[in-house]
């Protein structure tokens, strides 16, 4: 680890503040002593760069539910402005007194509207939808408006029992929802509404795999329009996502949209975690020492002109280190419909999408064109689409390339992390590739107690060839070996009769991998990655430290009746094998 000190420091004085593992309301976090990472500048540059229609579209954890919650806190009339106390937005007195508190505001987040078909991923949004008109339950009663508005409130919050429990509002309804709540809010409080939704997105995905994306793109494309084209109400809205879906599949006629991708300038320092940020967390809990650590797994992403952390990946592992100083970096990215994404695309792959993973992988740049607006149609149709959902939701970050088409971009892997996560999703693409070629993979499993070592290398320089390679200098030498290890052991555990074992305690040591067959014969395998390319070198020490280390003792007191060695070498797409 390149850390210096085993122990944080602790501030004198100070009393330490929890940090916000997987909380994003930011009334929570102001007023149960969580540590807060100040943001709130992003009010003053989103009313100074004014756009009715605001779409910021960020890969997921990067702090855009937290920024919603904070822009409703705000601004919404009723909230405590004492939550703001301290944080750099309250220094802009004039715009506090003018904004804060001033205005209804609808807040819903579309995260959660799924299902298994339309009917009820529709019964979600509604459920959603009426859950957020009933936080205004004063419009019931309010004398400003007439016995029809009120009729109107009663259709977007009323449970009928006909309905199992959920609310009667028709999808007819449902699509001019928020417009009618917007209606209905302005006129009680003499004030124009703000809309904040969050996960816009999320529903056409949902979708998308669920195999009724026509119809979900019908109804959020009446919804949008109707409460952010046609709404006089409207103060302003601000919509999040992982992906900017094209004018065409939900925002048609939508002439007041500002788009905010994260190629722009504008908005850059908002969302993720600055350098400057990570430095004063931090020095706050006494662990400046790990910087460098953090840095290199979670560090990487460029966003406008600025480069960004991931800050949930920065919390979780900065608590992980409070607990346990010697705690090591861990993936903490788990968005399993990303990783079906790449997966998908490795299956589809040819061999020049190979060869550009492989760069990828260890190090490199490749230049491809990313499409700013997308369908989720568009995704499935080629390869080169998924360039560009894999850059949107942060699997690979970049920069435009200095010419004249915008649309030309260099990416890369941001980190040690993202990294890791492609290592492990190209192992399990590639068991899953020479599973399905029962026959060929067990002629090569077959070699093995034949003590065919040329069969066995000739064998397994093909799969390198069909696979990734691993060469990036920056990873350290037990994370190639552990990908050949992977690779190698996937193949042989693919024998059901075999008793295969990986890391196992054998003699003095813990042997790479050992196998029994059900006649008694016992295998030991030692992998070394030759970073100089001299595998015969490589193989030799493989074979060395099983002797020294004595490997075989352990399958003898087995009851094996024969002891077979091998020393496997490795440098990119290369190979040796030797047998003792």
């Amino acid at each position: 680890m390149l850390h210096v000190s085993l122990t944080p420091e602790r501030s004198v004085g100070k009393v330490r503040k929890k940090l916000p593992i997987g909380i994003d309301g930011f009334e929570k976090i102001r007023t149960n002593d969580f540590y807060y990472v100040d943001k709130t500048l992003f009010i003053k540059e989103l009313l100074q760069n004014w756009g009715e229609v605001n779409l910021f579209t960020r890969p997921r954890r990067f702090g855009k539910t937290l920024n919603m919650s904070m822009l409703k806190r705000f601004f919404e009339v009723g909230s405590d402005p004492a939550l703001f106390d301290g944080l750099k937005i309250a220094k802009e007195k004039e715009l506090c007194e003018k904004y804060m508190g001033k205005f209804p505001v609808i807040s819903i987040s579309l995260k959660g509207v799924d299902g298994l078909n339309f009917e009820s991923a529709s019964v979600a949004l509604r459920t959603l939808i009426g859950n957020e008109a009933r936080r205004f339950d004063f419009l019931r009663n309010s004398a400003n408006l007439s016995n029809d508005d009120k009729d109107a409130y009663a259709q977007l919050t009323e449970i009928g029992p006909a309905q199992g429990g959920f609310y009667t509002m028709t999808e007819g309804m449902a699509a001019v929802s928020l417009k009618i709540l917007s209606q209905l809010l302005e006129k009680h409080c003499g004030q124009k509404t703000i809309l904040l939704i969050d996960e816009y997105d999320v529903p056409l995905d949902k979708a998308f795999q669920g195999g009724y994306y026509d119809e979900m793109v019908n109804l959020i494309r009446n919804l949008l329009g109707n409460a952010l084209k046609t709404n006089d109400s409207l103060f302003f809205a601000v919509l999040t996502g992982c992906l900017r879906i094209s004018k065409e599949s939900i925002f048609t006629g939508l002439n007041n949209l500002k788009v905010h991708t994260i190629s722009d300038v504008r908005y850059d320092e908002f969302f993720g975690f600055t350098d400057a940020d990570v430095d004063e967390m931090l020095k706050f809990y006494g662990l400046s020492s790990y910087k460098d650590e953090i840095r290199n797994w979670y560090d990487g992403y460029r966003f406008g002109d600025a480069d960004v952390y991931c800050p949930r990946d920065v919390i979780n592992y900065c608590d992980e280190l409070l607990a346990d100083p010697k705690a090591m970096p861990q993936n903490y990215w788990a968005n399993t419909s990303g990783n079906d994404l790449i997966l998908g695309m490795l299956k589809k792959a040819d061999q020049t999408t190979k060869d550009e993973v492989d760069e990828l992988l260890n190090g490199g740049r490749i230049t491809k064109r990313i499409k700013q607006e997308l369908t989720y149609r568009d995704i499935d149709d080629s390869t080169e689409n998924v360039w560009s959902v894999l850059y949107a939701a942060g699997y690979l970050t970049g920069t435009h390339v200095e010419q004249a088409d915008a649309d030309i971009f260099r990416l890369w892997v941001p980190n040690r992390e993202i990294c890791k996560l492609f290592y492990e999703l190209v192992e399990n693409w590639f068991r899953m590739v020479t599973r399905s070629d029962t026959a060929r993979i067990n002629r090569f499993c077959a070699a093995f107690p034949k003590e065919d070592a040329p069969a066995i290398q000739d064998m397994l320089h093909d799969y390198l060839w069909d696979s990734i390679s691993v060469r990036d200098t920056a990873v350290r030498r037990n994370m190639k070996e552990n990908f050949y290890h992977g690779m190698l052991l996937g193949l042989l555990r693919s024998q059901d009769s075999w008793l295969v074992r990986s890391n196992a305690e054998m003699g003095e040591g813990y042997s790479d991998i050992s196998i029994q067959t059900p006649d008694r014969i016992g295998i030991v395998i030692e992998l070394k990655y030759a970073d100089d390319g001299n595998l015969e070198a490589a193989c030799s020490k493989a074979l060395k430290q099983i002797e020294e280390k004595k490997y075989a003792e352990g399958l003898k007191r087995r009851g094996t009746k024969k002891i077979i060695k091998y020393g496997i070498a490795f440098c990119e797409k290369e190979c040796m094998v030797v047998m003792a």
